[in-house]
C-alpha cells in the first residue's frame, strides 16, 4: 500500500462519501435496517447515526481498512453503541459469518470500490436469512449517454485517485446478476453533484 493509499485516501473518501446530499440518500434507506444487520464497507462509521437503535440487535460492520475502523469505532462509542456493533477487519469477498444469519445486509456507496463485487454480492446472498433483505443507495453508470461517455473517459484517471472508485458500474444489474430481486429501485441525480458522480439509485432486494 503507497502513501497515498495509507494517508490520503481515507480521509478523501471520508469526506466525499459524508456531503449533504449522500448523507440524504443514506437517511433514506439505513433507517429500515432490522434484526442481526450486516454493513459491508462501514468506512468511518457514517451510517451509525442512522440506524433505529431499537430495531438493530447485533451490527456486524465489516471494512478492510484497519485505519477506517479505528475511525468507526470512535463514531460508536461517541453515539452509544455499546458492545452492539461487532466490528469485524475483512474484505466483503470474504464474510467471516455464518449461512442464513442476517436479516439486512446495508450497501451504501462501496460497490463502486469493491474489487471482486461479484464474490461480495455472492457472500451477502450466503449469510442472508431467507426472508432478509439488502438495502442500497450507490452511485454508477449514468442512464444518458453524454454522462456515461465521459464517465467511461474519466474512470481509468478517477479509479487510482479514488481508491479504486468505479463510475460506471451498474447496481441494478449487478444485484440481478448476483441472485437477487430487485424489489424496490428509486433513481435520480444528486443535487450540487458533478453528474460523472453524481447518478444514484437506492432501494431494496431480496433472494431470489
Amino acid at each position: 500500500m503507497g502513501l497515498w493509499e495509507k494517508y490520503v485516501v481515507p480521509p478523501l473518501i471520508s469526506c466525499a462519501c459524508s456531503t449533504k446530499p449522500i448523507m440524504k440518500q443514506r437517511a433514506k434507506i439505513v433507517p429500515k435496517a432490522r434484526g442481526r444487520v450486516l454493513e459491508i464497507g462501514c468506512g468511518s462509521g457514517t451510517n451509525f447515526d442512522y440506524y433505529a437503535h431499537n430495531d438493530i440487535e447485533t451490527l456486524y460492520a465489516l471494512e478492510p481498512s484497519g485505519g477506517m475502523i479505528k475511525r468507526a469505532r470512535k463514531a460508536a462509542a461517541e453515539l452509544g453503541w455499546g458492545n452492539r456493533i461487532d466490528f469485524i477487519e475483512a474484505g466483503a469477498e470474504a464474510v467471516p459469518l455464518d449461512d442464513a444469519s442476517v436479516d439486512t445486509v446495508v450497501i451504501t456507496f462501496v460497490l463502486c470500490t469493491i474489487p471482486d463485487w461479484e464474490g461480495a454480492l455472492k457472500e451477502a446472498r450466503r449469510v442472508l436469512k431467507p426472508d432478509g433483505q439488502v438495502l442500497f443507495s450507490e452511485h454508477g453508470l449514468a442512464p444518458d449517454e453524454g454522462v456515461a461517455k465521459w464517465q467511461r473517459r474519466i474512470e481509468p484517471v478517477w479509479k487510482p485517485l479514488a481508491g479504486g472508485c468505479h463510475l460506471t458500474r451498474d447496481t441494478g444489474e449487478m444485484l440481478k446478476a448476483a441472485g437477487f430481486a430487485v424489489d424496490e429501485m428509486d433513481t435520480m441525480y444528486l443535487p450540487n453533484t458533478p453528474k460523472i458522480a453524481g447518478f444514484c439509485s437506492w432501494g431494496s432486494a431480496r433472494a431470489a
